[in-house]
């Protein structure tokens, strides 16, 4: 059975030994700050603060903070899995493949994703008037403009298509009824804004179940639902509830849900972001609170992000591993793909191919360059099949021995920039960079003979390594 809500996975957590609970009086400021990065730093558990100085509601931090709970969060063995089932399930040729996500609700399997509307839900127990002071939000680092909400899932409708979507974006609290709606310019939350003129309705889920949470951070396509593909990761529609105030629908059994409308602009920030850069202050849109519902005692779930590796780096690990079935199926060349938890998502992607061709590295660059979110990423290298892309040893061997500068480099200038990437001259636009690394072909101008790769004979190393077995005790402390 899948996860019905946070309380269920925090229940299976600590069935597996992995959730410490945390009875000392921590303050919110800051001091949960110091303590969930020593142990998302040093591979520790979840942690449930249940006595945050001055507040009676328990905080929930570094849930997803290894690859174990993070393959526990969405229920499967290997990540891969929900990328290969989401292949299996649209029945399409490769060329059709977004356009098979965007309407996968033709399909037949799908109508056992469609969100389910239900009449009531947990997430309405308590229904009470606009302030956000009662609830132990964080401020993470020194630097902050103040508390922020960290782990918000942010529903809004697309004004002309009726759509919904979840997405993620921090959330700094001005006062007790406002906060700031940091959506960049390239998400879907910002898309619906700009249509709507000026105002629009939203909604705020906080303490959802996993599958939920990691859809809302989950690059997918522009009118394919957020729901719909938490519904497939758990395989059980999701439950979804009427606000009280505003014209959309939330997760019923989410633990806290803010209702409201975004209008006008305000200073948002600095914030300590995933970078491990403040964000400098910028101009945002206001998020106005119009009610507040929750469970009778709720559980606030909250993250912190800051210099890598932090929580967030499995969220990211996840969407690299979940839709690399799919960049197969689009590009059958791509061996493997890995997006360094140091390039902070959008700054380095790592790909081996199976060279078919002269060129071929920088068709892949380009194709990867044209694609959902990985349109931002700002270097790409790109590395023979026989290069372990998740051994980085090997890849800076891969770099410095088979590139050469003069050549095999690609730069583009004035192109699609993360908006949290400090180094663009201009924010939202900057340089690319690629690498291409593979072995060069003479079709490609290269006369010289490539030199063997120093390798063992098979036999010998297999003979050899039976013995290492025995004796790696002596030598290995």
């Amino acid at each position: 059975m899948p996860y019905q809500d946070l309380r269920d996975f925090i229940h299976k957590l600590e069935e597996e030994n992995e959730l410490a609970r945390i009875r000392e009086e921590i303050s919110p400021e800051l001091e949960m700050t110091v303590i969930a990065e020593k142990a998302v730093k040093n591979g520790g558990k979840a942690l449930l603060f249940e006595k945050p100085k001055g507040y009676d509601i328990p905080v929930l931090m570094n849930a997803f903070g290894t690859e174990k709970r993070m393959k526990m969060a969405l229920e499967v063995e290997r990540l891969e899995e929900i990328g290969e089932r989401l292949i299996g399930l649209t029945k399409i040729k490769p060329s059709g493949l977004i356009d098979g996500l965007k309407n996968i609700s033709v399909l037949k399997d799908a109508m056992s994703f469609i969100p389910k509307k239900v009449r009531k839900g947990a997430c309405k127990e308590v229904i009470t008037e606009p302030d956000l002071s009662k609830f132990p939000i964080l401020k993470c680092w020194p630097g902050d403009a103040g508390r922020f909400i960290t782990f918000p899932v942010v529903i809004t409708k697309d004004p002309e298509t009726g759509e919904l979507n979840a997405g993620m974006y921090r959330m700094q609290v001005f006062d007790e009824k406002t906060t700031g709606m940091h959506w960049q310019i390239h998400k879907h939350g910002a898309e619906h804004f700009r249509k709507s003129e000026g105002k629009i309705e939203a909604a705020v889920a906080i303490g959802v179940d996993p599958a939920v949470l990691y859809a809302s951070t989950a690059p997918l396509p522009t009118g394919m639902d957020e729901f719909m593909f938490a519904g497939f990761i758990r395989r059980e529609r999701v439950k979804l509830v009427d606000c009280e105030t505003v014209d959309l629908m939330v997760p019923a059994d989410a633990e806290i849900v803010l209702e409201g409308y975004v209008e006008g602009e305000r200073i948002e920030g600095p914030f300590g972001d995933h970078t491990g850069y403040y964000t400098p202050p910028e101009k945002y849109p206001v998020f106005h609170v119009t009610a507040i519902t929750h469970r009778e005692n709720p559980i606030y779930h909250a993250t912190v992000v800051g210099k890598p590796p932090m929580e967030d780096a499995w969220l990211g690990k996840a969407t690299e591993r979940i839709f690399l079935p799919v960049l197969r199926m689009l590009f059958p060349e791509i061996v493997d793909i890995n997006l360094p938890i140091e390039g902070t998502f959008h700054n380095l992607a790592i790909v081996s191919i199976d060279k078919k061709y002269p060129g071929h590295a920088k068709k892949v660059m380009f194709a990867l360059w044209g694609i959902g979110m990985l349109s931002l990423t700002k270097i790409v290298i790109v590395v023979d099949s026989d290069v372990n892309v998740q051994n980085l040893s090997e890849v800076l061997w891969a770099v410095t021995s088979r590139f050469d500068p003069a050549r095999d480099i690609v730069v583009i200038e004035n192109a699609p920039i993360d908006s949290l990437d400090h180094s663009t001259y201009r924010q939202n636009l900057g340089g690319k960079l690629g690498i291409d690394a593979t072995k060069k072909w003479k079709e490609e101008g290269f006369e010289r003979e490539w030199p063997e790769v120093v390798s063992m004979d098979e036999d010998v190393e297999r003979r050899a390594l039976e013995i290492w077995n025995r004796i790696k005790h002596l030598i290995v402390p």
